[in-house]
């Protein structure tokens, strides 16, 4: 199951981190954003960015987050950069989670799960042209949005995050607000661990998890305490302001989740304590002090 080989990988390396590649222009070395002239060379060099970032923490890291926004907003070169990433990663070892919090009706939520998890089939050949282990979703519009993605999970072994609260500031609008007795958070979190009951393996996680950041520590806790079998995807760390303190309250018995730091690491060549460093050479370096500092919030080292 996919959720078990994701936590024997965590466990291998000792290490709950998924490097984000939420990469653009910006993000690039100056020699790099100069060869970005037309969107075709955006695309090349975003690539160029990751490949070199994946060869650098594929032995120290158990996954890459691609967040597929950041491509999007380059249009099909930029697309054609997220296709290759995933592959790549694939290609590596890497565990691939695209983040693309999709989600709609039923049959439109089956089209985005053939995009991303279970493909189409063209002469006798199934095909899936952005493939990844694990994808985020939107569950807000209920079960039948969701259905679609944990079929296709069940018959090809893949996995959901699903979003149940998230790190942005203002998520507590909605997200904290009292319905039926419980938060919205709570109620999302009943629905899809009711829903990926049947997809729960050895350690006792399954592999329709939950997104829940690390910006909001007392909730986080809240739901690891009510919701043991949920595995977290945990945006927030680094430069959004968590650390491996606050992370330590959604995990249970040392697993339970697994960490995105996307800026931190793609932009660590920008810091003095890796001043001189190549960007892949800083980025293995960040790694390697977020898994530290995670072991020590986690485990208390």
């Amino acid at each position: 199951m996919i959720i078990d080989n994701l936590i024997d990988r965590i466990l291998e390396l000792d290490n709950p981190t998924a490097v984000g590649l939420d990469t653009q222009v910006d993000y690039l070395p100056e020699e790099m954003q100069n060869k970005c002239v037309t969107l075709a060379d955006i695309g090349e060099q975003i690539f160029e960015f990751n490949k070199n970032i994946i060869d650098n923490i594929k032995d120290i890291a158990p996954a890459v987050k691609v967040q597929v926004a950041y491509y999007e907003q380059y249009g099909v070169e930029g697309m054609k950069a997220f296709k290759r990433t995933l592959e790549y990663a694939k290609q590596n070892g890497l565990f691939t989670i695209a983040d693309i919090k999709r989600n709609d009706i039923g049959s439109t939520a089956g089209a985005y799960s053939r995009a991303y998890l279970s493909g189409i089939e063209i002469n006798g050949v199934r095909q899936v042209e952005f493939e990844a282990d694990f994808i985020t979703v939107n569950g807000y519009l209920g079960s039948d949005g969701l259905m679609p993605f944990i079929e296709d999970c069940k018959k090809y072994d893949k996995g959901l995050f699903v979003l149940v609260k998230t790190s942005n500031p203002s998520s507590g609008e909605l997200q904290d607000k009292v319905m039926n007795g419980k938060t919205l958070y709570e109620n999302m979190a009943d629905l899809i661990t009711e829903l990926g009951s049947d997809l729960v393996g050895k350690y006792g996680f399954s592999s329709v998890g939950a997104v829940v950041g690390a910006t909001h520590k007392n909730q986080a806790l809240d739901i690891r305490q009510k919701y043991p079998n949920l595995f977290f995807l945990i945006p927030g760390y680094g430069a959004q302001g968590g650390n491996g303190k606050d992370i330590s309250v959604s995990f249970r018995d040392g697993i339970g989740g697994i960490v995105n730091n996307s800026r931190g690491i793609l932009c660590a060549y920008r810091k003095d304590e890796y001043k001189g460093q190549t960007y892949f050479e800083a980025a293995r370096n960040a790694v390697i002090n977020m898994k530290n500092d995670l072991s020590q919030g986690i485990k208390g080292e």
